[in-house]
């Protein structure tokens, strides 16, 4: 690495290069607020976009907790029917066409037409946790069978400030516009549906949101393109018309990020800290615990887009 980038004091982009320690090393964010652009270009393409804009009426959108399979114990398909539903849903699964994604706690296979996904069992918690944050009356919450794709796709979303996506996200680095966040793939009577929310249909939508924060695994990677950054997940918000995104860089930990999320919105909404600010001191927080202290349980989340 030749050098970072980072804000100074007074807000002003300082570029240094890093300079080792042999004692006592701590991680660059406990001195500074490392921001991660996607390009020059986008950036300023957003800030022309967000000039002037009234912030959205509502606060807060959270979908987590998505289902994914007929075996989850959430659904109520009679066992005679699940082997033949089963059937029927690999094939609806299949037309989705992405790729293999794994971590360890996700295992996504599409051999044969066959998906398994396991559940992000702590996103419920870290929903319920960020939603007591703000009124009720003031947020929307879409959880289980109700993180459907269509229900991500609703024209009302546009009315909220922050978009929270707590599920798995599939990348496909050949096929960007492919590349999608997982959703509900079958409904409470066990009929498969299509849960892909992929790229190329958030280009299209209208999210004048002041964060999209997309809690998924590896929501950050896409199709590089050389001058303009990276095409995927992150560009497909920022492009529907989210002032800032924050995604994953590489897969994360259930639980750590349930953790880290709860800071992290707890930074904003009552602590009124600026997203880039919030996402920095939420890290410090969790890498001050010694379950946590690790770097692969926080520092997979970095912010794009406007820092300000």
């Amino acid at each position: 690495v030749s050098g970072f980038e980072f804000r100074g004091k007074n807000n002003d982009l300082v570029t240094r290069t890093p300079k080792p320690e042999t004692r006592n090393p701590k991680p660059l964010i406990v001195d500074h607020e490392i921001i991660s652009l996607p390009s020059a270009s986008t950036l300023a393409v957003l800030r022309k976009e967000i000039a002037g804009r009234q912030p959205a009426p509502k606060m807060l959108t959270v979908f987590a907790d998505p289902v994914f399979t007929l075996e989850d114990a959430r659904n109520k398909v009679s066992p005679g029917k699940t082997k033949a539903k089963q059937a029927i849903a690999a094939n609806e699964i299949a037309r989705a066409r992405s790729i293999v994604h794994e971590d360890e706690k996700t295992a996504a296979n599409l051999s044969a037409g066959s998906l398994a996904i396991q559940p992000l069992h702590f996103t419920r918690q870290e929903a319920n946790q960020i939603l007591a944050l703000v009124p009720e009356a003031d947020s929307f919450k879409a959880t289980g069978f109700a993180a459907t794709r269509a229900a991500a796709l609703n024209p009302a979303l546009s009315q909220y400030r922050y978009l929270h996506f707590a599920t798995h996200g599939l990348i496909d680095n050949e096929r960007p516009g492919l590349s999608s966040l997982v959703l509900s793939l079958v409904d409470e009577a066990g009929k498969p549906q299509d849960g892909f929310l992929r790229a190329h249909e958030i280009y299209n939508l209208k999210f004048p949101a002041e964060l999209v924060v997309l809690s998924a695994c590896q929501t950050g990677l896409g199709k590089e393109v050389k001058g303009e950054g990276l095409m995927g997940l992150t560009r497909g918000f920022m492009y529907a018309g989210a002032a800032r995104v924050v995604v994953s860089l590489w897969s994360v930990n259930d639980k750590a990020t349930s953790e880290l999320m709860t800071i992290f919105y707890r930074q904003m909404l009552k602590e009124n800290q600026r997203p880039a600010a919030a996402l920095r001191a939420a890290q410090i927080e969790m890498w001050k615990q010694k379950q946590w202290q690790a770097p692969y349980y926080w520092a997979a989340f970095v912010l794009q887009g406007e820092w300000r």
